[in-house]
């Protein structure tokens, strides 16, 4: 993968770019201004933009908006957001234009670094990539607590996983379940929340995503 690092903390953004280089993909261009993030986004083009959301010269959401920027101009451009601390506002920016290749993880997910590449690979594919903490902010707020009550346990937990961006074979591996009692349980569940069923997954999981982020 060719990959943009867009972060202003110094050792954070050398340690992000050390560790992909170590899994074989290439760190095209570094950033550390909002500015300066939209720019290696445009003149690149890269397979995905690894982007902190608060960046020089606000410290607000600079690095945000130079990714949202970023995807008006080349829709689909692959994106993964990173912040210290679950904004649900952030969410629900980086949601809403309802095309795939988006991702939103918690700085600390950096130091997973399996799982860390596997999602920066996900959204590069055009997937969806979201932090479980982000997707427990989302099922615990919004307007859709009400179909979200009709849910069973087992149902939520597929939703949660299914949210992140994973497939109906990796829910199943993850909860130790084959894949067609995964597929029978999205099926129910989608049915609970009103949301048409697709085959595609990451349209799937746009849909979740879009439901729970109701504002």
């Amino acid at each position: 993968m060719r990959i943009v690092v867009a972060e202003d903390l110094y050792l954070l953004r050398e340690g992000m770019v050390r560790l992909i280089e170590a899994y074989g993909h290439q760190v095209v261009a570094t950033a550390t201004t909002g500015p300066e993030t939209l720019e290696a986004m445009m003149t690149w083009r890269p397979d995905v933009s690894l982007v902190d959301v608060r960046m020089p010269p606000t410290q607000s959401d600079e690095g945000l908006r130079a990714a949202l920027a970023a995807r008006r101009e080349v829709p689909g451009l692959p994106v993964l957001v990173l912040s210290q601390h679950v904004e649900q506002l952030y969410a629900r920016e980086l949601l809403a234009d309802g095309n795939g290749g988006i991702g939103y993880l918690l700085k600390e997910s950096v130091f997973h670094a399996d799982q860390f590449i596997d999602a920066l690979q996900r959204v590069a594919d055009g997937g969806t990539a979201m932090d479980p903490a982000v997707i427990s902010t989302l099922l615990s707020t919004g307007s859709s607590n009400r179909r979200l009550e009709r849910l069973t346990e087992r149902e939520h937990s597929v939703l949660g996983l299914m949210a992140e961006g994973l497939s109906n074979q990796a829910i199943g591996r993850r909860l130790f379940l084959s894949e067609s009692a995964i597929s029978k349980y999205t099926t129910a569940m989608f049915g609970k929340l009103g949301i048409t069923d697709d085959d595609n997954s990451n349209r799937r999981v746009l849909a979740v995503l879009a439901y729970l982020n109701k504002p």
